[in-house]
C-alpha cells in the first residue's frame, strides 16, 4: 500500500493529541506522511511569560517529533481570538499549504466545539477542501476535543455524532506518554482534560465498537475512485 498525505489541524497544541493521538501514531506505524497544522499561538503582549511561550515551543518541538510530523506549520494567530475576520486571512493560508502539500486524508476539530477559535478555524479549512480546486483530498473527518465538543450546546444542527471508529488500544499508552508533554494543560479529575477523562473517552468508544481502545470521527467526506 502506497504512502498515504495526513493533515491535522488544531487549534492550540494538545488539540491533535486529545482527539486524533492514536490514530496519528497508527498512520505513523504505517508509514505514512504527517503534517500538522496550527492555527493559534501564545504571546507576551497577551499576558503569557517569555518563559511559557518558551515552554510552548519546546513541547510543539518534542510533541512533532513523537509523531513524526515531516512539517508544522504554525499560523501564529493570537490564541483565544478567531473571529469571522480571521477566516478571510486563514483560507488562503491553509489553501496554500493543502496545494502545496497534496494530502488525502483531513482531520481537523469539530464544527459547533464550545470555543470559538475552533468553530472558525473549521470554517476554514472546510472552504479548503472542495473537489473541484483540491481534488487529492479524499476523506476528511472532524475529531472530538474533550473540554471543548461534549461543552458544546447540545443542539440537534449542531452535535458531534461519530460515525468512524479508529482502534487505538496498542496506540493508547504512547497517546498519553505524548498527552503529558503538555503539562500544562492537564490537571487531575474531574477536570476535563484528565488522563482519567480521556482514558474514559477512549474506554466508551471503544465498548461502542467492540475494541478495548478507540478514537471516534464524524466522517464529512470520503471519495473513493
Amino acid at each position: 500500500m502506497s504512502k498515504r498525505k495526513v493533515v491535522i489541524v488544531s487549534a492550540h497544541p494538545d488539540d491533535e493529541t486529545l482527539g486524533a493521538g492514536g490514530t496519528l501514531l497508527k498512520h505513523k506505524q504505517k508509514g505514512d506522511e504527517l503534517y500538522w497544522i496550527i492555527a493559534t499561538s501564545i504571546f507576551e503582549t497577551q499576558g503569557y511569560s517569555k518563559e511559557r511561550i518558551a515552554k510552548r515551543k519546546e513541547e510543539i518541538d518534542i510533541v512533532a517529533a513523537k509523531y513524526g510530523f515531516l512539517q508544522v506549520f504554525n499560523l501564529g494567530y493570537p490564541t483565544m481570538s478567531l473571529s469571522a475576520s480571521s477566516v478571510i486571512t486563514m483560507v488562503p493560508e491553509i489553501s496554500k499549504i493543502f496545494l502545496s502539500i497534496e494530502p488525502e486524508i483531513i482531520y481537523l476539530i469539530n464544527r459547533s466545539d464550545a470555543h470559538s477559535d475552533h468553530r472558525y478555524l473549521f470554517d476554514s479549512v472546510v472552504a479548503c477542501t472542495k473537489s473541484f480546486r483540491y481534488p487529492f483530498i479524499k476523506q476528511v473527518l472532524m475529531y472530538e476535543c474533550i473540554s471543548e465538543t461534549e461543552f458544546a450546546p447540545a443542539l440537534s444542527e449542531r452535535l458531534f455524532m461519530p460515525n468512524y471508529f479508529i482502534d487505538i488500544t496498542e496506540q493508547f499508552n504512547e497517546k498519553i506518554s505524548i498527552l503529558n508533554i503538555f503539562e500544562s494543560e492537564i490537571h487531575e479529575h474531574p477536570f476535563p482534560r484528565s488522563l482519567r477523562n480521556v482514558e474514559a473517552l477512549a474506554i466508551f468508544r471503544g465498548a461502542t465498537v467492540g475494541v478495548k481502545y478507540a478514537e471516534a470521527f464524524q466522517l464529512i467526506k470520503f471519495i473513493e475512485k
